[in-house]
């Protein structure tokens, strides 16, 4: 298996725009649940979004209707593509994999274990 790579962090206004992206070399990718992950300062590790092929999207309540999870497999990368954002999405978001594709099947988002696929992160910061 290939490494996760995350990009595109950065810092952003509220009420902003930021895409995240996530390098997925060497996956297969019909086989795998997707997701991305965020944790503040203090704070326990989010489930933010989810994809897999069969289940289609899924979102935390925090992040309905503001991000969108994306995947393109002819460039082999995963994204997230967040609006309206908020100081309080400041965090580092980080992207994982898992074959548990059964993961991917929540109303609100990916659970916080089961992943055995994980990139490093990428910081993400909203202030005014």
């Amino acid at each position: 298996q290939g490494q996760l790579v995350e990009s595109g962090g950065g810092s952003a206004h509220p009420g902003g725009s930021l895409e995240l992206s996530c390098a997925l070399a060497h996956y297969s990718h019909d086989s795998y649940c997707w997701a991305w992950f965020r944790q503040a300062p203090g704070k326990e590790l989010e489930g933010v979004a989810s994809l897999d092929s069969e289940s289609g999207t899924s979102y935390a309540d925090s992040v309905k209707g503001r991000f969108t999870i994306s995947k393109d497999n002819a460039k082999n990368i995963l994204s997230l593509r967040m609006t309206s954002l908020k100081p309080e999405d400041t965090a580092t978001y980080r992207c994982a994999a898992t074959l548990a594709k059964q993961l991917c099947r929540g109303p609100r988002g990916p659970p916080t274990r089961g992943f055995g696929y994980w990139g490093r992160g990428t910081q993400v910061t909203v202030s005014s």
